[in-house]
């Protein structure tokens, strides 16, 4: 149920109402000249949250309900739309629409780098791609981090196959989770713990699998390991063009952030822009 149906129905058919209290709303909203939610407001029978998740709804633009387990709540993307992070990474979509993913670069690709661990990479690269998917970009997400992956975890996934193994050649394109969820967004998880990252993604295979899934998808946003302490992810910046570097709010250090944008000019990887997650 989408654009085509009233507040009314979507409540009616999400169970926050019945049948019939929403004709009694319907009724004394005649009388009265009042919109459907303010009058059930009113009469104590939905909340404010109601009336934005039936608006969202009937706008086409999907959220999660706290209710609903099936994904983390790290996720608030897909559960906190109207919260001051996710309106930040709204903003941060509308520079990369305008710097990167647009008709006159035809690039599609983003690495989300950081120079250590603990720095967000992944709750930015997955609520970031979640904001993507949600302007009907059919949008991948891969997990790239061989040493410590975790958006498995995130969207609840299995993590035996995935992106190790399609580079080692032992499993195809079906290792990709469509979030039935979240329409338009697909999760490639890393899948098992390789022994040899770097060596995996140092092959020619990584190549010739990144560009396809580049084919693909109408963006592909990648998650990357700690980049000032695991050669691979520079392989991988490389591999997709461009970066967005991440830096952590009483974390991140200033010579480690030079560091790392130094290595990515060095590899004329393009900086498209720079993040602080104060989160």
């Amino acid at each position: 149920m989408g654009s085509g149906s009233s507040i009314g129905a979507i409540l009616i058919e999400t169970g926050r109402i019945t049948a019939e209290n929403a004709e009694r709303v319907s009724r004394l909203q005649l009388d009265q000249g009042k919109r459907f939610g303010d009058t059930a407001i009113e009469l104590g029978l939905l909340t404010e949250e109601d009336i934005r998740f039936a608006l969202s709804r009937q706008f086409d633009h999907l959220y999660l309900p706290a209710s609903d387990t099936s994904l983390s709540h790290q996720l608030v993307a897909a559960y906190k739309p109207f919260s001051p992070v996710v309106e930040k990474l709204r903003a941060l979509r509308s520079q990369l629409m305008l710097r990167w993913f647009n008709a006159e670069t035809r690039r599609n690709a983003l690495a989300v780098m950081s120079p250590g661990v603990g720095e967000g990479r992944s709750f930015i690269a997955a609520n970031l791609a979640i904001v993507l998917s949600q302007l009907g970009e059919r949008t991948l997400l891969i997990d790239a981090d061989l040493r410590t992956p975790c958006q498995h975890k995130l969207f609840k996934l299995s993590s035996n196959a995935g992106f190790s193994g399609m580079l080692a050649g032992r499993v195809g394109i079906e290792a990709i989770a469509r979030i039935s969820s979240l329409p338009g967004l697909y999760v490639l998880p890393a899948g098992a713990v390789p022994p040899n990252p770097q060596e995996l993604i140092g092959r020619s295979s990584f190549a010739e699998l990144f560009q396809s899934l580049v084919r693909d998808f109408d963006i592909v946003i990648v998650d990357t390991p700690a980049a000032n302490e695991y050669a691979e992810a520079q392989m991988i910046a490389v591999g997709a063009a461009a970066a967005l570097v991440l830096a952590r709010k009483n974390r991140s250090s200033i010579p480690e952030m030079i560091k790392l944008t130094r290595s990515l000019q060095q590899t004329r990887t393009m900086l498209v822009g720079s993040v602080l997650n104060e989160f």
